[in-house]
């Protein structure tokens, strides 16, 4: 119904923000990726909406990217997942991250963020399984899937995610699997 707002940013108190179009003042909320990078009060803004009617309320939800927006209705397909739990899911983490986690099968990942329980990222990642990874794994490239497949890797090792994901940061944008899995175990053996 209500799938683009333009106007004035009047207010942002997170995860809501007010948007001044022509005089209406519209409430979005608003992941936090969207959220930081918002323009200071004043500017003018676009968000792509989706509209969420209940039996209670009317809300509406905004975002900065395409990407963002398709994740977050992919989200909420789910059963049991509302428009909240999908707006916790992206505040956590960046659609790539969460694209990367799908096509891994990394529950791990989704535990983190809060609100979600092992059952629930569980069915998250059987649900978005083939949608939300085949999607956006391609979107996050190749360099991802080598990133990822290292991380994977070292934690195969017995490395902790933070160890893992710490030092395939660390690596070059375009290595290799192979040259970035012993270029990660020199770094962590530091």
């Amino acid at each position: 119904m209500i799938g683009r707002l333009t106007g004035t940013l009047s207010d942002k108190n997170p995860p809501e923000l007010l948007l001044d179009c022509h005089g209406v003042g519209y409430e979005v909320n608003v992941p936090m990726s969207t959220f930081f990078n918002l323009p200071a009060v004043g500017e003018r803004l676009t968000l792509l909406t989706h509209f969420v009617v209940r039996e209670d309320a009317q809300v509406l939800y905004g975002f900065g990217t395409e990407a963002e927006r398709a994740a977050f209705r992919q989200l909420i397909r789910i059963s049991g997942v509302g428009p909240r739990t999908a707006l916790a899911v992206l505040s956590g983490m960046s659609v790539a991250e969460l694209a990367q986690a799908v096509t891994a099968q990394q529950a791990g990942r989704l535990v983190k963020v809060p609100g979600i329980g092992k059952k629930t990222a569980e069915r998250l990642l059987l649900e978005l399984k083939g949608k939300l990874g085949a999607d956006l794994g391609t979107a996050a490239g190749a360099v991802g899937d080598a990133h990822g497949d290292i991380t994977q890797a070292l934690l195969a090792l017995g490395y902790s995610e933070k160890e893992a994901a710490t030092a395939s940061r660390a690596l070059p944008q375009d290595v290799g699997v192979s040259e970035g899995i012993k270029l990660a175990l020199k770094a962590l053996a530091k």
